[in-house]
């Protein structure tokens, strides 16, 4: 599997990768960001598990993969924060002739007020959650010391949970694109049910 996933996938290019992926999707959530990041695990565990002599070169390592993908989106979320921060009327009445926007934002600063953020957390795996947890934080002038440490959280969480899926999944199934189908499919799961506990009021 190494082989055919090509050179970008040695040396500090995956990395790069997977930085600006991470970080670009809070503003295009269609970026498959967690399915580089799951590839790259998934490479990782091949190169962990090959017999001495034979690892390939440039293996990238699992715990700098997973510290590029969480500083790369907690950065994206605090531009789009400050970009929303400093967008004026023109965004808040984008946000107000969205049903959804304006009630995820009414929610979310509800949660922050309250010094919870689970909802911050919750939404690094939905859809794009992050997207508008970010916008929103920032549109409503939220204090960054309310909304950074649950973003950094977030970011770590959903690093550590994509990058754990692609290497045990290689660790069990093998380094195959079988593995890395299950992986995605696990992470799509995973957005899938936040998204689904988002969309829910809370009682």
């Amino acid at each position: 599997m190494w082989d055919s996933m090509g050179s970008l996938e040695a040396g500090p290019w995956i990395y790069a990768m997977v930085a600006v992926s991470v970080l670009l999707d809070v503003f295009l959530p269609v970026l498959p960001s967690g399915v580089l990041v799951i590839t790259a695990a998934t490479a990782a565990a091949a190169g962990t598990g090959a017999a001495p002599g034979h690892v390939p070169h440039a293996v990238p390592d699992i715990l700098a993969l997973t510290f590029c993908a969480a500083a790369a989106s907690v950065l994206g979320d605090l531009v789009a924060y400050r970009l929303a921060w400093r967008g004026g009327a023109r965004l808040d009445r984008a946000i107000a002739r969205s049903r959804r926007l304006s009630s995820a934002q009414e929610r979310l600063g509800e949660a922050l007020s309250r010094g919870g953020g689970a909802l911050v957390v919750l939404a690094r795996f939905a859809p794009a959650g992050r997207s508008i947890v970010s916008l929103g934080a920032g549109a409503t002038h939220r204090r960054v010391r309310e909304f950074l440490p649950w973003s950094a959280l977030a970011g770590l969480s959903w690093a550590v949970y994509s990058v754990a899926l692609g290497y045990l999944g290689a660790q069990w199934l093998g380094a195959t694109w079988v593995a890395t189908a299950v992986s995605v499919a696990a992470l799509f799961g995973a957005g899938a049910g936040a998204g689904f506990l988002v969309r829910r009021r809370p009682a």
